[in-house]
Formats: structure tokens, C-alpha cells, sequence
């Protein structure tokens, strides 16, 4: 799969809805009952951190058994991570940022990569190998709704999906940008409501999410 036909699946993925949410998952038996209430919420693209050891069984889980998830992985760091999460069934990587190494892993792997950028200079970098959809982020540390607005008119061939600090409050805010196709972030599945197993709470904040752009 070259670079376009994997930017083509990402972009098919940043449209799915106006929010994905990014999941830290500690108890992996979570993670079906989670990704269905988002699902049923309007929310199917679902972003799994590598910050726990329960992330790769999680990602197997809900790629293996919720019907309309497109779970993928975040917090990609390394070729390593790139090929466990596709072993695991995830079907896009996302990462905070790139490196030699991990761009060059991503071109031999089938599974598509959002990685992130922090700055124009990134952003161009990674628009000469290919790459016309990033990850912001930090999105509000990096410099927020400004910033990414001011990129639109000298970098109009990218899209953007910013990341980091953004709430159900801010996030119609960058939707409202015309080089923004949608947002991460991790309100959808706090902790607090996944150690509860609070279903229907979750449900309900993927409903509100999914309602963002209408």
C-alpha cells in the first residue's frame, strides 16, 4: 500500500465523525463494552494509547468482536509499536510526533500513520514525504485555534486533527476551522466512568460528541 492509498484511509478515518476519542485503557476487559456505547454513540474511529499494558489486548478485543469500530492505536513510538499494533488488528497508527526511524517503519507497514507535528516546519517536512493529514499536537499548549488557523492559507493542502488540552467546550471551536476535519480527545471515556463500567454515561458523551458538527 503506497503513501497516497494509506493518506486516502486516513482521511476516511479523520471523516467517520467530528470526535476520536483517545483512550487510556488500564483493565483490557474494558475495552468491548467501551468501544460499543461508543459506537452506538455515533463515535466508531477509536484511538487506544500505548501508555498501559492493557492497550494491545484491548485494541485485539474490540477489533475481533465491536461490529462498526475502526479501533486504532496511539502513542506510537517505535517500529516495534507500529508492528504490535498491527498484529493486534489495529487499522491506523497515531503518533505525538516522528522520527527517521518511525517514518521509515510506517512506509513498510500496511497500517496507515497520523503523526503528529508542533510546528510549520514540521508540518512542511512532513508534507514533501507524502503526508497531506497530521496530528497537532499539543493542540491548546502548541498554540491553539490561532495557530492552526493561521497555517490554513500557506499549508491549504493539509488537514489537521488536533490533540491535547481540547474539551466538549473548545472542540467546536477548532471544528470550525477549514483545515480541521476533526479533533482528539480523551473526555469521551474518562477514568473514572471505565473503572465504573458506566456504559451509558459514555454512550451519552459519544452522542454529544457526535453532534459537535451539526
Amino acid at each position: 500500500m503506497n503513501i497516497e492509498t494509506k493518506q486516502q484511509h486516513v482521511e476516511a478515518t479523520m471523516r467517520l465523525a467530528p470526535v476520536i476519542p483517545v483512550v487510556i485503557i488500564d483493565d483490557a476487559r474494558h475495552a468491548v463494552p467501551m468501544a460499543r456505547a461508543l459506537v452506538a454513540g455515533g463515535i466508531p474511529a477509536i484511538e487506544v494509547t500505548l501508555r498501559t499494558p492493557a492497550a494491545l489486548d484491548a485494541i485485539r478485543a474490540i477489533a475481533a468482536e465491536v461490529e462498526g469500530a475502526v479501533v486504532g492505536v496511539g502513542t506510537v513510538l517505535t517500529a516495534k509499536d507500529l508492528h504490535a499494533a498491527e498484529q493486534a488488528g489495529a487499522r491506523f497508527a497515531v503518533s505525538p510526533g516522528v522520527s527517521p526511524n518511525l517514518l521509515a517503519a510506517a512506509d513498510n507497514s500496511a497500517l496507515p500513520l497520523l503523526p503528529g507535528v508542533a510546528t510549520a516546519s514540521e508540518a512542511m517536512n512532513m508534507l514533501e514525504r507524502g503526508y497531506r493529514h497530521l496530528k497537532f499536537f499539543p493542540a491548546v499548549p502548541a498554540g491553539g485555534t490561532k495557530l492552526l488557523g493561521a497555517w490554513a492559507s500557506p499549508l491549504p493542502q493539509i488537514r489537521f486533527c488536533p490533540t491535547g488540552g481540547i474539551s466538549v467546550a473548545t472542540a467546536k471551536d477548532f471544528l470550525g476551522l477549514p483545515n480541521v476535519l476533526c479533533v482528539g480527545g480523551s473526555w469521551l471515556t474518562p477514568g473514572d466512568k471505565l473503572k465504573a463500567g458506566d456504559w451509558a454515561g459514555i454512550e451519552q458523551l459519544a452522542r454529544e460528541a457526535a453532534a459537535l458538527r451539526g
